[in-house]
C-alpha cells in the first residue's frame, strides 16, 4: 500500500471518528466531516465551544478511524494544530473543495480549522483472507 494509495482511499471517505482525550484523561470521540491532502494531513473545522477543541488546545494528539463500509479502513494517529495566515487559507481551500457548503461556516461564532500531521497509519482490507 503506497502513500498515494492511501490518499486515495482516505478522499473518497466524507466522515471520520475523531478520537481526543480531554483533560481529565477521559476518551471522546466525535463524526466529523474531512478532507485530506497528499500528504495525508487531515482537516476538519469545529466551534471553540465543543469538546474537541478544548481536548486538542490541552492535548494535541488525537486519532481517526476513517472508512468502514467494505471492510476496509484507516486507522490514523497523528497531531492537531490550527493553521493560520496562509497556511490557513490553503486548508480552507482544500477543506471546502470537499465540502462546500460549509464556506457557510465562516459565518459562524468561534469556527476554526485543525490540520492534523499522521505519525502512524495502518490500512487494513478484512475482506482479504488473511487480511
Amino acid at each position: 500500500m503506497t502513500k498515494a494509495d492511501i490518499y486515495q482511499f482516505i478522499a473518497k471517505q466524507k466522515l471520520g471518528v475523531l478520537a481526543t482525550l480531554s483533560s481529565d484523561g477521559s476518551p471522546q470521540s466525535a463524526l466529523v466531516g474531512i478532507a485530506v491532502t497528499p500528504e495525508l494531513e487531515i482537516i476538519f473545522d469545529t466551534v471553540k465551544s465543543s469538546r474537541k477543541f478544548e481536548n486538542l488546545m490541552s492535548n494535541s494528539g488525537c486519532s481517526f478511524v476513517v472508512g468502514w463500509t467494505g471492510e476496509i479502513t484507516v486507522q490514523y494517529e497523528g497531531e492537531a494544530h490550527q493553521p493560520e495566515g496562509a497556511g490557513l487559507a490553503h486548508y480552507q481551500e482544500v477543506y471546502f473543495a470537499r465540502w462546500p457548503e460549509c464556506r457557510s461556516h465562516l459565518s459562524w461564532p468561534g469556527i476554526t480549522y485543525f490540520v492534523v500531521r499522521p505519525r502512524w497509519i495502518r490500512y487494513s482490507d478484512f475482506d482479504q483472507n488473511p487480511p
